[in-house]
Formats: C-alpha cells, sequence, structure tokens
C-alpha cells in the first residue's frame, strides 16, 4: 500500500484522508446492504402492480349496473392506458436524475449521494399515499424515480469493485436477483396489505423499510469508488455519453436490453391482471409472486454463475444472453398459447429462470465495455435507454392494445414475440469480439482486445 496516495485501500476498501481505520462496510456487509435497499425498490414497483393496490377499474354491465372499482384504479377511475402511465411517471424521474448522479459522482463521494437519493424517495412514497388524485400521485412517482436514481446508477459500480476477482459475475447476478424477487414480494405485500388496510398503507409500510438504510449511509463512513475520479470537477456530461456511444459493443448490448425490458416492464406492472383475467386467478398477485421469486432467483443466480464457469468474457457473455433470451422467449409466447392455468404456470417459470438468466450478463458487459472512470454513467444511461424505450412505452401501449383488444391473451402473446428481437441483437453482439479496459488504459483511454477479462487483484 502506497503512503502519500490521497486515498488508501487495505482489503479492497477505501480509506479517507483522515482516517486509520477501514469503513465498516467490508465487501460482503456492502453486498448484503445493497441486497435489500435493492429488494425494497423493486417491492414498491410489484405493490404498486399488485391487484391488492392498483385494484381494478369500475365495472359495469349491459344493464347499466357498475360493481364500484377497488385500489388506485378504482379510486382514481382510471382507464387501463392512464394506469400503464403511473408506471411510466416513476420513469421520468429515474431518466432525468440517473446521469445528473452518474456524473456528480465524479466530484461528491457516491455513497453519500446514495443516501440523498433514498431521503427522497422515502420522502416521495409517504407522498403517494397521501395522494389526492391522479396526477398528485403521478407527481410523487416521478420522485420516487428521481430517488432511486442515485442507486441504480451507482451500486453495480461498487459491487464490481470489491466483488472477488474470480467471482464479479456471480455477485453482480446475486445482486440483480434482487429484482425479480423484490418484485414478487411486492405483489404478495402489496396483495396482503392492500386488501387488509387498503393501498395507501403499502405506501407508508414501504417508506418505513427504507428508513434504517438511509440514516445507515448518511452515517456511516462512507466507501469510494476505485475508479471514481476526484480530479474531474467539470461537467463532462456530453463528452462523456459521446464516448460510451463510439463502444460498439455497449450499444448493441443496451439495445437487446431495451427489446428485453420492454417485455418484463410490462410483464411486471400487467403480469396480476392478465393471469386474473385469463386464467380467473383469484390470487393472481399470490401466483404471480410466487413464479417470479423462484424464476428470479434461480434464473438470475444461474446467470452469473455460469458466465463465471464458462469464463467471464464479454464474448461468453453476449453466446448467454442470446441462447437464454431466445429459449425464455419459446417458453413466455407458448405459456400464453394454453388455456390449461397448470401448464401455463410451468412454462412460465421455466420461461422467466431463462429470462432472468440475462441480468448478471447484461450488466457485466456495461460495466466491462467502458473505461473504469465511465462505468457510473455507463450503468445510469444504459438505465435511463432501457426506461425511455422500453418500460416507460411498453406499459400505457399495452394498456392501449387491451383497451382496443380487450383481449389479454392476444396482448400478452404480441408483447411476449419481442423477446425474440432482443435474442436477435444480443446474438449480434456475439460477432463483435471481446474487449475490455483495464485501469491502466485509463489515462490513454484505450482498449484491450481479450480473451478474458482482467483479473488483476487491483480491480477490474
Amino acid at each position: 500500500m502506497e503512503e502519500g496516495n490521497n486515498h488508501h485501500s487495505l482489503d479492497g476498501i477505501d480509506l479517507d484522508n483522515d482516517s486509520t481505520q477501514t469503513s465498516w462496510f467490508t465487501p460482503k456487509r456492502l453486498l448484503l446492504l445493497f441486497c435489500v435497499i435493492n429488494l425494497i425498490t423493486y417491492l414498491d414497483r410489484g405493490a404498486i402492480a399488485s391487484t391488492g393496490v392498483n385494484g381494478v377499474p369500475e365495472n359495469c354491465d349491459a344493464k347499466g349496473v357498475c360493481s364500484r372499482g377497488t385500489g388506485i384504479q378504482g379510486d382514481f377511475r382510471l382507464n387501463n392506458a392512464e394506469d400503464g402511465i403511473l408506471s411510466s411517471a416513476f420513469m421520468v424521474g429515474l431518466l432525468l436524475a440517473s446521469p445528473v448522479f452518474a456524473s456528480l459522482a465524479k466530484s461528491i463521494n457516491p455513497f453519500r449521494l446514495i443516501a440523498v437519493g433514498l431521503s427522497v424517495w422515502t420522502s416521495a412514497a409517504v407522498g403517494c399515499g397521501f395522494s389526492v388524485g391522479f396526477w398528485t400521485i403521478v407527481g410523487c412517482r416521478m420522485l420516487v424515480g428521481v430517488g432511486e436514481a442515485s442507486f441504480i446508477s451507482l451500486a453495480a459500480p461498487f459491487i464490481d469493485d470489491n466483488a472477488p476477482v474470480s467471482q464479479r459475475s456471480a455477485w453482480l447476478g446475486i445482486f440483480y436477483m434482487c429484482i425479480p424477487t423484490g418484485v414478487a414480494l411486492g405483489y404478495v405485500y402489496g396483495g396482503l396489505v392492500g386488501d387488509a388496510f387498503g393501498w395507501r398503507q403499502a405506501f407508508f409500510g414501504e417508506a418505513i423499510m427504507m428508513v434504517p438504510f438511509v440514516i445507515l449511509c448518511f452515517v456511516m463512513k462512507p466507501v469510494q469508488l476505485k475508479a471514481a475520479c476526484s480530479c474531474c470537477r467539470f461537467f463532462s456530461f456530453f463528452r462523456d455519453v459521446n464516448a460510451l456511444l463510439h463502444e460498439k459493443i455497449y450499444v448493441v448490448n443496451v439495445l437487446g436490453y431495451i427489446a428485453y425490458n420492454f417485455v418484463i416492464g410490462a410483464y411486471s406492472y400487467w403480469g396480476p391482471k392478465a393471469g386474473y383475467s385469463i386464467y380467473n386467478m383469484s390470487n393472481a398477485d399470490m401466483m404471480f409472486g410466487a413464479v417470479t421469486i423462484v424464476g428470479g432467483i434461480v434464473g438470475t443466480l444461474g446467470g452469473g454463475f455460469v458466465l463465471d464457469r464458462l469464463n467471464s468474457t464479454i464474448h461468453n457473455a453476449f453466446k448467454l444472453l442470446s441462447i437464454s433470451t431466445f429459449l425464455g422467449a419459446i417458453c413466455c409466447f407458448s405459456a400464453f398459447c394454453f388455456k390449461d392455468m397448470n401448464t401455463f404456470i410451468v412454462l412460465f417459470l421455466i420461461g422467466e429462470i431463462l429470462v432472468f438468466a440475462t441480468q448478471g450478463p447484461v450488466n457485466f458487459v456495461s460495466i466491462h465495455s467502458v473505461k473504469p472512470s465511465l462505468r457510473p454513467l455507463s450503468m445510469a444511461m444504459s438505465t435511463v435507454a432501457i426506461h425511455i424505450f422500453g418500460d416507460v412505452p411498453s406499459s400505457p401501449l399495452v394498456g392501449i392494445m387491451q383497451d382496443k383488444l380487450r383481449n389479454w391473451r392476444k396482448s400478452t402473446l404480441i408483447l411476449s414475440s419481442v423477446l425474440f428481437l432482443a435474442a436477435g441483437i444480443w446474438f449480434i453482439g456475439v460477432f463483435l469480439g471481446d474487449v475490455s479496459f483495464d485501469e491502466e488504459d485509463e489515462e490513454t483511454g484505450t482498449e484491450r482486445s481479450n480473451t478474458t477479462v482482467n483479473t488483476t487483484a487491483g480491480g477490474p
């Protein structure tokens, strides 16, 4: 360890200039903290999509007799298109704030930025519970997205910095496993709390869950990103974005991720309602929650471990992405073709395991196809792209399509076919070669063509 550096390192954890003690956040504790926070943020997404919180609209029969709607959709009298906007409103805040937080990470400790963002998230969740109309809750959902932006763009580079070199894909897989698991728990949580106490209480409960982690991120000694450039004080956002757009591997990876997220975002928001309608699932929240938990855990962990076993290279990651997504698309599409609910559940579960196996590899490519100093921004811009072109338009579009077709089976089959497009785009990545950046390349900006990603003990 060199004397005289502004930041010292011990076992992969940075020390502040004026401290001789390591941060409380060891690599495993850091991973655990980020996993729990990720679970809570995605629990919110599952909760607002659950029938217990989201509810069903008012329904009138041919004689004009109407049954009162339930949840947010019933209380605010929303049609499916308006209901889909609630999902997109969250994404608008996420899209606007992600590049800002990523750029600020060059001059402000990223860990403190996460604390500030989570404070906004918690306040906005409380605001959702107090909302009095459609536009009120839309505004609060936008602020929820702003708060989450700090965490989404910075957590993965922190994990990649501190993970054991031979287990980076697996650690990212563990982290991204919390996405489907959190959404699934949100279905169950929203169904139970919403039905028992009302949809507003579900938002208050989320805020209470997050408060201890907001406090922890503020009071504990922060960890520094190894690739953070403390000397870069000027806002170089557009120059950095231009650099990202010239990385072909990164661009192809994100394009495939956009098509993938178009489907997954709509699945997560409309899944319980589609299951309730197509298969008369009285317990749609619980059923989709259970399928998503199993599929998410097995698929996401499996994808990360398989990539590590194959040898963590960008070339292998693209092969895994294309094959897994193609097979998953076949299973998901076939599932909605069957009228028997048990056959649907089995095929859809297998499909979810396969499509969720992409989470570790796709983010591995986003991180390792760019220079270390661009990694927070690469994750932020990936997040922006997959949402603004993926699940932001998909939820309202599926709502509009369903309002026109009035047939959830047809709507879900059309939606599922987009997964084949994602598999095709990622297949193109297999032929782009294998390029990765090392920290020593940072000053020159050169790239290396490797058969494996750098495994030097000092980091990526």
